[in-house]
C-alpha cells in the first residue's frame, strides 16, 4: 500500500519494544518521527529518530542492520505485526515510509521465538540458524578442481528450484511469523538448495538427519502448513520446499534405521 501523501513530508508516532536487556522488563514506548521524506526506508527513519534521541541524552533504539540492500537478512524486526512490515518480498531495510500515512502509528517489536532471546530492543540472537547450517548445510566431499562449465549435467528444473532454495537469506521471518515458532522454511531452503545439485548428493541423507535434529535441539516449533512462513519471506520462498525436505527425511531415517538392523545382524527378532 503506498500513502496518499507519497510526495509530502510527514510525521508519524513510533510505538517501540524497549528492553535493556535479556531477562530485564521490556515496555513499548512512543517517540514522535517528523519531518519524514516518504522516499527514505524504514532503517533511515530510525537513524533520525535515534540521531534526536541522543540530542537529547536518551539511549538510542537498539536494532540490528548491516548490508540494508535486502542481502544480510540482519535487519529483521517485526512491523505493525507483520515481520518486515506491510510490503512482499522485502526486507526491513526494504521498506520505504511512503507506505505509511501522515498521523499513522506504527508498532515496531523484535522477532518473537524462544530460539530467539532478546539482546536488547529490537536486536535477537539468532545463532541458532548458524548451528543448523553448521549441522549440514555444507558439501565437505572431495569435489576436486572448479569443473569446466557445463561438465556435469543439471537439469535446467533442478537448478532453478536449487537457486530459489539458495536464495534464502536466514532472516528468520519465517520463524516469527509462525505461530509454533517453527523454521521448517528455512531448514527446508538450505537443505534442497544442496540436494537438488549433484555435488550434494553424497551427503544429501546425512545433511537432512543432522540439520532436523539440531533444529529440533535449538528448540523450534512444528510445521502445521498454514504457510505464515512463505507469506512473509523477503524472497519468496515456496512453502513446496517444505514437502520436499520431508520427503528427503523420511527416506533418510527409513535408511538410517534399515543400516542399524543389518548393523546388528538380522531383524531384531
Amino acid at each position: 500500500m503506498v500513502a496518499e501523501n507519497s510526495s509530502k513530508i510527514f510525521n508519524v508516532t513510533l510505538r517501540v519494544w524497549r528492553q535493556a536487556g535479556p531477562g530485564q522488563p521490556g515496555q513499548f514506548k512512543e517517540y514522535p518521527a517528523r519531518n519524514l521524506n516518504p522516499n527514505m526506508s524504514f532503517l533511515e527513519m530510525l537513524d533520525v529518530v535515534n540521531d534526536e534521541l541522543g540530542s537529547q541524552g536518551e539511549e538510542p533504539i537498539a536494532f540490528a542492520h548491516d548490508c540494508r540492500e535486502g542481502i544480510c537478512g540482519t535487519c529483521s524486526c517485526t512491523i505493525n505485526g507483520k515481520p518486515h512490515g506491510p510490503g512482499q518480498g522485502i526486507a526491513t531495510c526494504q521498506l520505504y515510509m511512503r507506505s505509511f500515512k501522515d498521523g499513522d502509528v506504527i508498532t515496531v517489536e523484535p522477532f518473537r521465538a524462544a530460539a530467539f532471546p532478546l539482546i536488547k530492543d529490537l536486536v535477537v540472537d539468532r545463532s541458532a540458524f548458524d548451528k543448523i547450517q553448521q549441522a549440514g548445510g555444507y558439501i565437505s566431499v572431495r569435489t576436486g578442481a572448479a569443473p569446466d562449465a557445463n561438465s556435469v549435467p543439471v537439469a535446467k528444473a533442478d537448478a532453478d528450484l536449487a537457486m530459489d532454495a539458495a536464495a534464502c537469506i536466514g532472516c528468520g521471518a519465517c520463524v516469527a511469523a509462525c505461530k509454533n515458532s517453527s523454521a521448517m522454511l528455512f531448514v527446508a531452503a538450505k537443505v534442497s538448495h544442496l540436494g537438488l545439485l549433484p555435488q550434494g548428493q553424497p551427503e544429501r541423507e546425512t545433511r537432512v538427519l543432522r540439520m532436523v535434529q539440531t533444529m529440533d535441539e535449538a528448540g523450534f516449533g512444528n510445521c502445521t502448513n498454514q504457510y505464515e512462513c512463505s507469506a512473509v519471506c523477503p524472497k519468496l520462498i515456496s512453502h513446496d520446499f517444505i514437502a520436499r525436505m520431508n520427503r528427503d527425511y523420511l527416506k533418510a531415517s527409513f535408511h538410517n534405521a534399515f543400516k542399524m538392523i543389518s548393523a546388528q545382524g538380522g531383524d531384531g527378532a
